[in-house]
């Protein structure tokens, strides 16, 4: 069997790369004639590849080939068909079962083993093996001993790396077994007789071995007795060796005392070390100079080193107090006094800066007061920056206050809260009268524009200090502010103008200069409050410490849409408010008169003159966009933005005021219309709104105002020319769309540059009607005879046929001719034109463009005339009684004689 493997070795699986493990000879069941082998190989590169190889001797009997092949990993069972009896008989589960017998029950055993430790060495999914003893699958069975040496080595080592231990046979191995079997013919033939021989020559070569060993006696017994006095020798060295190793044994206890002891001392050395850390710690970051201690008991909080030395004294107080303490630190006594020292100080500081600071602001407060009276005849509103920055000096106490003393710190902040309110509200309350007195005096008598409804002295008077509120007169310029009252009082106003009020007048009458002056004053009130409102927050935030990040407020909370700070429950406290929100709520607090107060005088603004709505609507939007880019959240943005809401709202009101004035309009019967007052008017509003929205933020609101407007004043012209009975309606149209076209012209108002078109349209259209429907009576019966004669045409009658109808003949046509001689011609012209003069209005001046209009269509429809006769009256020689020149004369003449 070695002889084959070898032959298959080389012959078969070399080639391919793969070794031959293990080698069985089968015939299949039932048919035992046909004889071939099972061969395990693996292949020699990685990954390794393990193959079930069935091989079978050719026909010719010279060589074997390679017949089938299996994947291991496609084996799914190994049946022995017996575990118990000797059974040569095997079932191999590919695809299908393979039955096989084995020539021998040790070659099927070796083989079915060499399966198993492959299956075990290289798959993953494990083969089930059937009827197969236990202790094939752990060991080799003992029928194995049979098989040759070579072959029970390759298949069946002590473990598994046996497989990987297989090597092939050298060239000089090669060699010596050619040589050897050469000398025996039969070797290749008869490999069982072959293999006889040989072990009979290796039994007699371990003869001859035993023969030569046994020959040397005399040698092996001076080998032993060497080895005796060798064992001799051991035995007196490992007497030295236990000697040696005693004196060592007690050298190691002595060194081991001594490690024990440095090992003590080097432990008292690092507790020692650690102790004077924790000491150096405690006396470095707990412990407060006598100078701070001084400073926070005794320290002048008036004075600039005082309060530099208070602050020096407070943050070195709160490092102290925040030093984080490592554990068991709080235990020792020294570390709790030196802690109660420092609450003791504290709190001792806190109560003193508090009564300081509030004392402060009473203090400032009366200096403040006093000064009050200065600004009282003024549009002004004092300045607060000598407070600001005598307060500011505190920021930093303050800060530490918010961080220590939360309760005395936000009490802090509801008194000056409190305090600045009055104070404020007081002065903004005497700013706004001043105010509201000089916008009232800004008023003209009944013969200026607004005086449209008179209104006597006391009128005005009792208005005004109703527009005034409950606020109180000034204090220290009680004299002053009722002479501009009593000078107010003795003007007459309209309560509010309209474009039927601009209408009536020239350019020259309206009052520009009490308009440029309520804007100027309305100006200056924003002006001045702008800065304040700014210079006040911008306080607060550094003063208060509010511009950081934010942090929970505690036992505050806002009721009221005023804003204003309120005390809260226990149980709803520490809720997380914004410092942006602390700083708006006390803006709220301390400025909750401004909002009333600027809406009381846009209210006196609108009811002077309804117009001043267009000043503030631009004013205020400017002053809210500037304060949005400043800070889109500030109180001056969110309050500037509630008022601009209501200024849009008066503005709004307003244009609906103007329309509702342009329905209401009623025309005279027996007066001529002319240019409506509405018409006129929206010339100087627009004229009055495009110089005030001039480069405004706002300038949308006034397009849609125009839109509005335009289309209210379109649709009332057309009303008021459908009701007039005076005046024809298409020269109401013709005069007031032509205002309007020319008006638009000059403007130059893009959102209205459909109207401006359409007005010209409108014009043209009514222009071109009137001209016609006027010329058709100074030529009456001419025209009535050529209308018939068009007439006859359309109905189908030839145009050189006409002349013998009965009604259209040369006679009856000479007749009508007749009728209208140059000088009647010139008469009716004349009378056409004095009844045009008194159609026409003279302040749009149409007069002689509307004659010169008649004068082209009188041409037109004369050369009309003249074509009828030549075509419906060919050959007769029939003309008109005058030319085209005469006609001409006629309407110079006409036009120059008025």
């Amino acid at each position: 069997m070695t002889a084959i493997k070898h032959a298959l070795q080389r012959d078969i699986f070399t080639p391919n790369d793969e070794r031959l493990l293990s080698i069985v000879n089968v015939c299949k069941a039932g048919k035992k004639k046909k004889n071939c082998f099972l061969c395990a190989t693996v292949t020699t590169e990685r990954p390794v590849q393990v193959k079930v190889v069935k091989v079978k001797k050719s026909d010719k009997g010279d060589f074997y080939k390679r017949q089938m092949a299996w994947e291991l990993r496609d084996l799914t069972e190994v049946d022995a068909k017996d575990a118990n009896k000797e059974n040569p008989e095997f079932d191999l589960h590919f695809e299908k079962v393979y039955r096989w017998v084995a020539s021998s029950t040790a070659e099927k055993n070796s083989f079915i083993s060499c399966i198993w430790k492959l299956n075990q060495r290289y798959l993953r999914k494990k083969v089930e093996f059937v009827n197969v003893s236990p202790q094939l699958l752990e060991e080799l069975p003992k029928a194995e001993e049979s098989v040759p040496s070579g072959e029970s080595q390759i298949v069946a080592g002590g473990d598994e790396d046996a497989l990987d231990d297989y090597q092939e046979l050298n060239a000089r191995e090669e060699q010596d077994i050619e040589s050897m079997m050469e000398v025996c013919e039969y070797a290749i033939s008869n490999a069982e007789a072959f293999a006889e021989k040989l072990s009979r020559e290796l039994q007699v070569l371990d003869g001859a071995n035993i023969q030569s060993i046994m020959a040397s006696e005399k040698q092996v017994n001076i080998l032993m007795q060497l080895l005796d006095q060798a064992l001799a020798e051991v035995d007196n060295i490992e007497g030295k060796l236990l000697s040696y190793e005693e004196m060592l044994q007690s050298v190691k206890e002595q060194m081991d005392q001594i490690s024990q002891s440095n090992r003590l001392i080097q432990i008292s050395n690092t507790n020692n070390g650690k102790l004077l850390d924790e000491i150096q710690f405690l006396v470095n970051y707990m412990d407060l100079s006598k100078g701070h201690i001084k400073a926070l008991q005794e320290g002048d909080l008036s004075s600039p080193k005082g309060i530099e030395a208070c602050i020096n004294a407070s943050e070195a107080l709160s490092q102290c107090m925040n030093v984080a303490l490592k554990p068991g630190h709080e235990k020792l006594m020294a570390v709790k006094q030196q802690q109660h020292l420092f609450s003791e100080l504290r709190d001792a500081f806190a109560r003193r800066l508090t009564n300081h600071l509030n004392n402060v602001f009473v203090h400032q407060g009366h200096d403040q007061s006093s000064t009050l009276s200065q600004h009282t005849a003024e549009l002004t509103l004092p300045k607060h920056s000598p407070l600001h920055r005598d307060l500011l000096r505190y920021a930093k106490l303050m800060e530490w206050l918010k961080n220590t003393q939360r309760e005395k710190y936000e009490g802090l902040s509801r008194t000056y809260v409190d305090y600045m309110t009055r104070l404020y509200e007081r002065e903004i309350k005497d700013f706004f009268e001043v105010a509201k007195i000089k916008m009232a005096g800004t008023s003209k008598d009944g013969k200026g524009k607004f005086a449209t409804l008179p209104r006597k002295e006391s009128a005005l008077k009792q208005e005004t200090e109703s527009l005034h509120g409950s606020s109180g007169k000034l204090t220290g310029s009680t004299s002053s502010l009722n002479k501009l009252a009593v000078s107010s009082s003795n003007s007459r106003r309209s309560q509010s103008s309209s474009l039927l009020d601009m209408g009536n007048m020239s350019a020259s009458d309206l009052d520009v200069a009490d308009r440029t002056r309520f804007d100027k004053i309305f100006e200056q009130v924003l002006s001045e409050l702008e800065p304040l409102c700014l210079a006040e927050q911008d306080f607060i935030s550094k003063f208060f410490k509010l511009q950081q990040n934010p942090t929970l407020a505690q036992g505050e909370n806002v009721d009221d849409s005023d804003g204003a700070v309120h005390s809260r429950p226990p149980s709803e406290q520490r809720h997380s408010i914004s410092e942006k929100d602390m700083v708006r709520m006390m803006m709220n607090k301390i400025f909750q008169s401004i909002e009333t107060e600027l809406n009381s005088l846009i209210a006196l603004g609108d009811k002077i003159d309804s117009f001043n709505s267009l000043y503030m609507l631009v004013k205020m939007s400017h002053h809210v966009w500037t304060a949005e880019n400043v800070d889109p959240a500030s109180y001056l943005s969110t309050t500037l933005g509630n008022v601009l809401v209501t200024v849009k709202r008066n503005f709004d009101k307003c244009i609906s005021g103007q329309i509702r004035q342009m329905e209401e309009v009623k025309i005279s019967k027996k007066s001529k219309v002319g240019l409506l007052p509405f018409v006129t008017g929206f010339e100087e509003f627009a004229k009055l709104a495009e110089a005030i929205f001039r480069n405004a933020e706002r300038r949308g609101d006034l397009d849609k105002a125009y839109i509005k407007l335009i289309r209210a004043v379109f649709n009332n012209v057309e009303k008021v020319a459908n009701e007039s009975q005076k005046t024809p309606r298409d020269v109401v149209m013709m005069e007031n769309f032509h205002h309007i076209f020319s008006t638009l012209s000059s403007l130059k108002i893009s959102c209205l540059e459909a109207e401006r078109k359409e007005a010209k349209q409108k014009y043209t259209e009514h222009l071109q009607s009137y001209v016609i429907n006027s010329l058709g009576q100074p030529l009456e019966k001419l025209n009535h005879f050529f209308e018939g004669v068009e007439a006859r045409v359309a109905q189908g009658v030839r145009e050189e046929e006409v002349s013998y109808q009965l009604a259209f003949n040369k006679q009856e046509l000479r007749k009508v001719i007749k009728e209208y001689p140059g000088k009647e011609v010139k008469k009716g012209l004349d009378n056409l034109y004095k009844k045009v003069d008194k159609h026409l209005c003279e302040e749009e001046n149409l007069l002689q463009v509307v004659w010169h209009s008649m004068q082209d269509e009188f041409i037109r429809q004369y050369k009309h005339f003249e074509g009828l006769i030549n075509r419906c009256y060919p050959g007769s020689g029939i003309t008109m009684e005058f030319t085209i020149q005469d006609m001409l004369e006629y309407f110079s003449s006409i036009a120059q004689s008025h």
